[in-house]
């Protein structure tokens, strides 16, 4: 009788680590659905960044053009920012 019971809690031992390895967590189908899941967040992220490199874009531009206009307005047309105090230096007469 002993001799039964060893093949028999093999058996048993064997047929618990199939069932995990079909319906438990870790198991064949949780794998999958999480490698479609992190395909998902991979797709998602890259189109979040693309999107955040063409608003840095935007935003670069949009800063450079900014700096362009206020050097213009400066130089052409003699315009401060509040608080500043315009000084005009004309060279000496000889």
């Amino acid at each position: 009788m002993g001799t039964r019971i060893v093949p028999l809690a093999l058996l048993l031992l064997l047929v618990g680590i199939h069932a995990q390895l079909w319906t438990g967590r870790g198991s064949v189908g949780h794998v999958e659905d999480m490698r479609r899941q992190i395909a998902a967040q991979q797709a998602a992220n890259a189109q979040a960044r693309q999107a955040n490199e063409r608003l840095a874009a935007e935003v670069q531009d949009l800063k450079d053009g900014l700096e362009m206009v206020e050097e213009k307005a400066r130089s052409e047309l003699g315009m401060v920012k509040p608080g500043e105090i315009y000084v005009h230096v004309t060279p000496a007469r000889k």
